[in-house]
């Protein structure tokens, strides 16, 4: 690794967004919103995309921690708690279904968590059909599951397929027994090909797998190993991303120091072994962090400008209206964003109630709206520019003088107001993004607020 390289980790090696949203969470005002508006918001967005929308589904439960994970989860062994939850999604997407005046159109249904599969097939089943019983499903729809490879089976996987399912994303990590043991997550090769075996049987169209680099013990060895192992999986695309440290957030995190953790300059190499031996294997980088083959639909919407971003990752299509339902799902109108519950009980308890269960949103003003399409450009498409006719004067200087540092680091090219995101760039994309993020500049937050960029 060159002297110029290892100073430009040095430089850019710091807590920054992963911009899943723009507002980012922390700079959210909710004092902006209330459940009435959100509503109206809603109910324009779903007028003016002629009823099409996409649904989030968070199933929050895992039988074990893992210990990575800083998703919102709920760890237990009981399994009765799946029926309340599901009685509480599907009152909670009629509270929904009920604002809309014609027959929503679905062209996207994702189920994360959690462990979506900690469900039996019956209730994942009850619940698909609950969400699309008075909708249209859009042809050339998505309809997508998170999977843990331990906690799933063969029914899971032919009974999503019966009712529309035609993507699936396997969480793998890392296949390295040292880092398995680390993160609490034992996982064996057999047991995945299994998985992604059974979808292909039942002829999901797009397999992802998840890989992390920067995990505790690992090492470039470790990444050789998962690598070569998923290469003989032959999955579509592959999120080849770093891991977020979080231990302020996710107290799973805490069963391990930082000292096991690999530096930077490690993780960098990490990164760009893999990456090299995901690039031989026929697979393209697209945004950040991910890889597909070129045949994948992802690769497809990329190369044709409609890759686009949110709080899911990436999706082939630039949904303006998202609707999140369960706990702590975040839902978005385009114009506002609205946060669930993030605690199951307090969920339930609103819904129950017939209570939209928001607590947390944002109304998005003029300047947000402008800033999120720069961002979601510089995300998806590696350029932008920046309106001087609708931004404010002294905001367009500032992000200019910002930008004008990345440029002589070789990270972007910026000509007047054009920005292009160098090659090298697109490994400090998030850096990038902040150069132009208007409110983390004015206000800026404790350190502990994000994980860091490399």
């Amino acid at each position: 690794m060159n002297k110029t390289t290892l100073d430009l980790l040095h430089k850019y090696d710091v807590p920054s967004p992963r911009y899943t949203s723009y507002p980012t969470v922390p700079y959210w005002d909710f004092s902006t919103i209330d459940e009435a508006k959100w509503k109206h918001s809603v109910v324009d967005t779903f007028t003016a995309e002629n009823g099409e929308m996409c649904v989030y589904v968070h199933l929050p439960f895992c039988e074990n921690l893992c210990t990575f994970c800083a998703c919102n989860k709920r760890i237990t062994k009981n399994h009765q708690v799946e029926d309340p939850y599901i009685t509480a999604v599907l009152k909670e997407w009629r509270m929904y279904r009920a604002l809309f005046s014609t027959i929503p159109v679905i062209k996207e249904i994702h189920l994360g968590g959690g462990t979506p599969t900690f469900f039996s097939a019956d209730n994942l089943v009850q619940l698909i059909n609950g969400i699309t019983a008075d909708a249209i499903i859009k042809e050339n729809h998505e309809f997508s599951v998170e999977v843990h490879p331990n906690y799933t089976t063969e029914e899971h996987l032919s009974r999503l397929a019966e009712v529309g399912f035609n993507r699936i994303s396997l969480g793998i990590q890392d296949f390295d027994p040292k880092v398995q043991f680390a993160i609490n997550r034992i996982q064996s090769f057999e047991k995945t090909k299994e998985v992604v075996d059974w979808a292909r049987k039942y002829n999901y169209n797009s397999i992802n797998v998840d890989l992390i680099y920067g995990l505790p013990h690992q090492t470039i060895k470790s990444i050789e190993l998962s690598v070569s192992l998923v290469k003989t999986l032959e999955p579509d695309r592959i999120a080849f991303y770093s891991y977020a440290h979080v231990p302020w957030k996710s107290k799973g995190q805490r069963h391990y120091t930082e000292e096991d953790l690999p530096v930077a300059s490690e993780k960098w190499a990490m990164y760009n072994r893999g990456r090299a031996l995901l690039e031989d294997a026929g697979f393209e980088s697209i945004g950040m962090d991910h890889f597909a083959l070129l045949s994948d639909t992802l690769f497809v919407a990329a190369k044709n400008g409609n890759m686009h971003r949110n709080f899911m990752g990436y999706t082939t299509t630039k949904s303006k209206l998202i609707v999140g339902l369960g706990v702590s799902s975040i839902s978005d109108s385009w114009d506002a964003f609205a946060q669930n519950e993030k605690v199951v009980e307090a969920y339930e308890e609103k819904i129950s109630q017939g209570k939209f269960p928001l607590v947390n949103g944002h109304l998005l003003n003029r300047e947000d709206a402008v800033i999120r399409k720069n961002i979601l450009e510089l995300m998806c498409e590696d350029k932008t520019i920046l309106d001087s006719e609708l931004l404010e004067p002294d905001f367009v200087k500032s992000a200019l003088l910002q930008l004008q540092e990345l440029e002589s680091d070789g990270l972007v090219t910026v000509d007047e107001t054009n920005i292009r995101v160098t090659s090298k760039g697109r490994s400090f994309i998030r850096n990038i993004c902040v150069a132009i993020d208007a409110r983390l500049w004015r206000e800026q937050k404790n350190v502990n607020t994000f994980s860091k960029a490399i």
